[in-house]
């Protein structure tokens, strides 16, 4: 059964109820949220790292921009660097307004290095949990306010249009789907992680906003660049507890199954090098047996700097003043949603924010701790644009149907089994190593796992965003920063661009109708949406 509703009044909805979601509703207010669990639910609370924000006296804004074009292997946007380093310390701001309890020494902020940044600029909160001290001052702030509706254990099936721009939201909720009419979007759904077998994200991590977009024609940008943490604990469990890279900030080591500090050879930074130099290093040396990540030799108080990977530990039968068993794992999507730095889609009143999103700002290497600083900051320009655009919120004709109702449908059970095999597949074919072997491979059989795949939401949007994955990297016949051929090992400066994926809007969308109107193709700077930026 189908319903169909309309938030009153509401200038947005939103999805998602992460770091990126929550902010835009309290800057914007006036708003439906839309959360596929519970409120608050998602990566953000999990983030063990801080918030990079050039405050220190020894650095500068500008500083902290050069650091994120430097990692990003010539594919950053110098421009959205810059703006989003120079916002970094009015958001601290506002999250101290939030009343979150930031580290403090001699009453000033605690200032943490970590692997890329040239100083010492990353800001934490109790220790190694600042995602969740931040998440639950401003869950409390949301729940506080009476013009923010929310819509929790809510699933978004997908994104309504008319071909020329945003209607509405299908949901699934309660066994029945749900139709809210609207004028904007705000898509903050998070990462792709479940398709990986090691992540330390989430369940919920399906991709689904980057999968809805395709669905609707909007463009895609860079999915084949997809980081790889160094340093997960090795448990089994999944998703893999993370142990934070503040860790190797204070000096911890990594070292092979002989005992030998590895990375001290590899590069000038050794454990401080950019998170694919590590990441690799790592997967690496695990082929010749455990690799472990060593605090032994630290003057510093692991229960209380870093109580969270103690009690992980602990929780894993593990001894966390003793050597840590690590490996890497997926963490996060430097590519999406290609947006602008508004968040702007190339289809109107669709905007998206955090890890969905690609702004630009990232290229084909995140720098750490600067994805929590790009959801605050791309989130409350975002909440700008719909306050300020009334073209963007006015006269929404009710009569006009989105799409056909046979277009969108409940979604039926997922398969537990293919979607695993989907997981193992890509680990195999495009995790931190890859090539053009292992890439068909992957292809082959993603496509016969398709029937099984289809159906369920869960499944249907992990297949749609790993074929993406695959053929972009297949596409790169390069080495760039995330992304890295083993069959191509340099980087190729005929190919120092973004891949951008557009499809035209198709009614019934599976991962071949989409990729059958897909052709990945240079970036220009161009405006998603059109305009130039």
């Amino acid at each position: 059964m189908t319903t169909r509703t309309t938030p009153a009044d509401h200038r947005a909805v939103i999805v998602g109820s992460g770091l990126a979601g929550l902010t835009v509703a309290l800057e914007l207010g006036q708003c439906t949220l839309v959360t596929r669990t519970a409120l608050g639910d998602g990566a953000s609370a999990w983030a063990q790292g801080g918030i990079a924000a050039a405050i220190g006296a020894d650095d500068d804004p500008s500083l902290h921009a050069e650091d994120t074009v430097a990692v990003s292997a010539g594919l950053a946007d110098a421009g959205v660097a810059r703006a989003v380093a120079a916002d970094a310390a009015e958001r601290l701001g506002w999250l101290e307004a939030l009343s979150v309890p930031f580290d403090r020494a001699g009453g000033t902020l605690s200032l943490g290095r970590e692997a890329g940044h040239s100083r010492h600029r990353i800001v934490h909160a109790a220790g190694d949990a600042t995602g969740a001290a931040v998440m639950a001052r401003l869950q409390a702030a949301v729940e506080a306010r009476d013009d923010i509706t929310v819509v929790t254990d809510a699933r978004a099936v997908d994104l309504l249009h008319d071909g020329g721009r945003v209607t509405g939201l299908a949901i699934a909720r309660g066994g029945r789907l749900e139709i809210l009419t609207c004028r904007a979007v705000v898509v903050a759904t998070g990462g792709l992680g479940r398709l990986y077998a090691r992540t330390t994200n989430p369940v919920s991590a399906t991709g689904d906003g980057v999968a809805m977009a395709l669905r609707a024609g909007v463009r895609v940008r860079d999915p084949e660049f997809v980081q790889f943490h160094p340093t997960a604990l090795d448990t089994g469990a999944d998703p893999l507890p993370l142990v934070t890279e503040a860790l190797r900030g204070a000096g911890a080591v990594l070292r092979d199954a002989d005992g030998r500090r590895f990375l001290a050879d590899l590069h000038p930074d050794a454990e401080l090098a950019p998170r694919d130099v590590v990441a690799r290093a790592n997967f690496a040396a695990a082929r010749r047996g455990p690799v472990v990540l060593d605090t032994t030799h630290l003057d510093v108080d692991i229960e209380r700097r870093f109580p969270t990977v103690a009690r992980l530990a602990r929780a894993a039968g593990f001894d966390p003043l003793a050597p840590l068993p690590v490996t890497p794992a997926q963490h996060y999507s430097m590519g999406g949603v290609a947006t602008d730095l508004d968040g702007q889609t190339s289809l109107p009143g669709l905007f998206a924010c955090g890890e969905v999103a690609s702004t630009g700002l990232h290229g084909a290497n995140r720098l750490a701790s600067n994805s929590l600083l790009e959801a605050m900051v791309v989130a409350r320009r975002v909440a700008q644009v719909l306050r300020r655009d009334t073209s963007v919120l006015s006269d929404l004709d009710h009569a006009r149907a989105p799409r056909r109702p046979a277009d969108v449908a409940l979604p039926a059970a997922d398969h537990p089994g293919a979607i695993a095999a989907l997981r193992t597949l890509m680990w195999r074919g495009a995790g931190p190593v890859r090539d053009e072997e292992g890439l068909r491979n992957g292809l082959a059989e993603l496509d016969s796992l398709l029937p099984q795949l289809a159906a369920g939401a869960d499944g249907r949007n992990l297949a749609v965003v790993a074929e993406v994955v695959l053929r972009a990297a297949l596409a790169r016949t390069e080495s760039r920063g995330a992304h890295h051929r083993r069959d191509h090992p340099l980087s190729d400066p005929a190919q120092a661009r973004s891949t951008v994926i557009e499809a035209g809007p198709l009614a019934q969308l599976g991962p071949r109708a989409v990729l059958a109107a897909t052709a990945p193709r240079p970036a220009t700077t161009a405006h998603p949406g059109g305009g130039s930026r």
